[in-house]
């Protein structure tokens, strides 16, 4: 008799006998195996459940054999939940779609009809790998790795942190502004953790990451038989948040018809899931975080005024790294110390030369660069000093300039962008994290420029 592991795997394919036959072949093996139909339902099943793999179909109706929605998907999962173990699998794969499936953050590749044998296989390494990844949520890196906000001596984060002590212990909304890596979600985590809410849910939403039409469902909940796959009675965001803290991050990409909707539980403290019709009372704290300019685009009837004014009760900028030069050291210490441990690593220290480099550079993927570069570093330096060639490469050195294109914003753009794929050997994943971009928006502009 075969022993079950205690992996949960997600199967998500729009044939319903694909899901039928990779869901009894897998129950033979694993715990829970879970299986969906509908690829829109991806963003609340990513947020909500932890799964060890995610088995991901590359073609569905809507595009039947290029395998473009699938890429779309597995960029959803990704920026959701960065470290997802996704395996792709397709009836029209080939080499070269395999080798973009690896380079866009998938673990592995898997051709449809399979054999059983190489399936299970492909599987059960991925689940191996995700296990030795200490990729699950409660892992002992984590807290290290989310502290990394309050290392800030500098002028400009002190009066942040000054901010935080005056408004943590009240119920104000606040409205978090900041280029993309400076850490908005990590602050609002520890107002909340400040406050008289912090033995109550933390309930975090990217909402440039859920469907227009999945909107109301994921914020608010639905009822059993209120739309096709309705199964069961579901709590929404708010609902979960009840009586805590609810993040609404990116409310900047909200359009204006659902952006009413928000409105109007903000204002009524209540929501309806959808399907009924009966009001169910919310106490939340509200923190909100953009790295768009609301203002502007209130000017421009692209946000909602009334909105705005309800949310930012109280404004808090978080600076960019390159504001704050006086904790990019403490910074880059902070996540040596944390790499080094990981890896196992004999490295300790930074020579004179790299400080003075981590002083000059602009870092414009912020804090989420500086981890990445120093974790790079850590992983390949063959000696116990980090020296600026172990950090910097010719793409992102401090004298390494971009060809002179003028002042033309798109053609800036594009150099960069082009400079960043290549230092990351076109890794998609690495590339948004150095530009400080979700990995959909990279796409966007990989298309937009043709590179």
């Amino acid at each position: 008799m075969t022993t079950l592991q205690q992996g949960k795997i997600l199967i998500i394919d729009d044939d319903a006998d694909v899901l039928r036959a990779a869901r009894l072949l897998l129950k033979r093996h694993f715990e829970q195996v879970d299986f969906e139909k509908n690829p829109q339902k991806i963003p609340y099943l990513v947020t909500n459940f932890d799964y060890d793999v995610i088995l991901l179909d590359m073609n569905f109706t809507r595009d039947l054999n290029s395998g473009k929605e699938g890429f779309e998907w597995l960029d959803r999962i990704l920026d959701i939940k960065p470290e997802s173990t996704v395996v792709l699998f397709t009836a029209y794969g080939d080499v070269e779609m395999a080798v973009r499936a690896i380079k866009a953050g998938a673990t592995d590749f898997v051709l449809k009809p399979w054999e059983n044998d190489k399936l299970l296989a492909t599987i059960q390494a991925a689940y191996n790998k995700h296990q030795a990844g200490g990729s699950k949520p409660n892992t002992a890196a984590t807290p290290a790795k989310n502290n990394n906000l309050l290392i800030g001596k500098s002028p400009a984060m002190q009066e942040v942190f000054d901010t935080v002590e005056r408004v943590a212990g009240t119920d104000a909304n606040v409205l978090i502004l900041g280029e993309n890596g400076t850490g908005k979600d990590m602050l609002a985590r520890h107002i909340h953790q400040l406050s008289h809410r912090n033995t109550k849910p933390f309930v975090s939403v990217d909402l440039g990451a859920i469907a227009e039409s999945l909107f109301e469902s994921e914020l608010f909940g639905h009822v059993k038989g209120a739309f096709t796959d309705a199964r069961e009675d579901r709590a929404g965001r708010f609902e979960e948040a009840n009586g805590g803290t609810i993040f609404l991050d990116e409310i900047g990409n909200v359009t204006i018809p659902l952006q009413a909707k928000l409105l109007t539980v903000l204002q009524n403290r209540n929501v309806t899931k959808v399907g009924s019709n009966k009001n169910i009372n919310i106490d939340v704290r509200l923190i909100c975080a953009t790295n768009r300019n609301l203002p502007q685009l209130a000017a421009q009837h692209l946000f909602r005024q009334d909105l705005l004014f309800r949310i930012n009760t109280i404004e808090i900028h978080l600076p960019p790294l390159r504001e704050r030069i006086e904790d990019i050291v403490p910074l880059a210490e902070h996540f040596l110390t944390i790499y080094r441990d990981k890896y196992k690593r004999p490295v300790n220290s930074f020579s004179d030369a790299l400080i003075n480099q981590l002083q000059k550079y602009e870092w414009p993927g912020n804090i989420r660069e500086l981890q990445h570069a120093i974790e790079r570093a850590v992983i390949l330096s063959p000696g116990k000093t980090l020296q600026p060639k172990d950090v910097f490469t010719k793409s992102n050195s401090v004298t390494d300039q971009p060809a002179d294109t003028g002042y033309n914003l798109e053609d800036m753009e594009r150099n960069v962008i082009t400079q960043a794929m290549k230092k990351c050997n076109g890794n998609i994943t690495e590339a948004a994290k150095e530009l400080g971009l979700s990995r959909a928006a990279l796409y966007r502009r990989l298309e937009k420029y043709n590179i």
